[in-house]
């Protein structure tokens, strides 16, 4: 078998550099190092390389002849740390099946899914898929994941360092701080695992022939593990398939009213808690982007300020 040829990293990948050198030093090693894993493990490349926001995702086919997909993570994303330790936690149930698993350099043999993802499936017939993956993804757990009081501590922390010159409403940060303080100091219930970023687009298919109707016919993918409170969860899936929301025949503001009602009601969780674990979390995902462009010396781009004005519409439409 002759060595593997290092892969083409996407140009949307690519555009990560932005971010500053940490990613593109990862940028440069990424397609050799990837090179050196399809070797090593004996993977062959079996289709176009794919990404997510901070991985490089290789189709491949083991030398069994499986289909299998490569993931090499960045190396500085500390939140999908131990991802191969979840999946193993969930071992196929809910969740991508691991096969391999490489955790000092980020890479993981995953069960190769259908590229078909849960956006595939109208908003208001997949209560069932929702309901079905937090049972089993919901799951007593303790080290080595990170506690939600740990994590979001620290968004907190890096939204309060940021000052109060960013572009966002002084009030409304002022309200994100505090409310997110008072989440963290009462936690409800027994702590359990969460994924961190279950979302339309990281669940995928099993099969062609998945719908909402049949909800063991999809898996998790891309976990941010962590161990906590499960209203944090279901934020990503209410502010994810915006477009949607933009197009709500009664407006933005009522399409996330109505997304956030439906999500609450599928998972059966306590809806004011899931809201305001929703406002503390649209301000952070504003002040992150604030960040990224400051650490790469930058100014926002148009479509970060509009990803700001954004945030800012949804954490005002959970005010109404």
């Amino acid at each position: 078998m002759s060595p593997a040829s290092p892969p083409t990293v996407p140009t949307s990948l690519q555009e990560r550099r932005l971010l500053g050198p940490v990613w593109g030093s990862w940028l440069d090693r990424l397609p050799r190092l990837a090179a050196t894993l399809l070797d090593e493990w004996q993977l062959t490349v079996d289709g176009d390389a794919m990404h997510g926001w901070c991985s490089l995702v290789l189709p491949v086919l083991t030398a069994e002849g499986r289909e299998a997909v490569l993931k090499i993570g960045f190396d500085g994303d500390d939140e999908s740390l131990h991802e191969p330790q979840a999946l193993t936690r969930w071992n196929g149930d809910g969740a991508v099946r691991l096969l391999r698993a490489d955790p000092r350099r980020r890479a993981l043999v995953l069960e190769r899914l259908r590229i078909r993802d849960l956006t595939a499936v109208p908003v208001t017939e997949a209560g069932d898929v929702l309901a079905t993956l937090y049972r089993r993804l919901h799951r007593p757990a303790g080290p080595p994941f990170p506690t939600v009081t740990d994590v979001a501590g620290t968004w907190l922390d890096d939204l309060q360092a940021l000052g109060p010159d960013v572009p966002l409403p002084r009030s409304l940060r002022a309200q994100a701080l505090s409310l997110g303080r008072d989440l963290l100091a009462d936690p409800p219930g027994t702590p359990v695992l969460l994924h961190g970023d279950l979302h339309w687009e990281n669940v995928l298919a099993v099969d062609d022939a998945a719908d909402g109707s049949s909800p063991d016919r999809w898996r998790a993918i891309d976990p941010k593990p962590m161990v906590g409170d499960i209203h944090l969860e279901p934020a990503p899936l209410v502010w994810n398939r915006w477009q949607e929301l933009q197009q709500h025949r009664r407006g933005p503001r009522a399409g996330i009213r109505e997304r956030l009602s439906f999500v609450t009601d599928a998972t059966g969780l306590d809806h004011d808690r899931v809201r305001d674990w929703f406002l503390v979390r649209v301000v952070l995902n504003a002040a992150s982007t604030v960040a990224d462009a400051r650490r790469a010396s930058r100014a926002l781009t148009d479509l970060e300020q509009r990803g700001l004005t954004w945030c800012v519409t949804m954490a005002k439409a959970v005010q109404d």
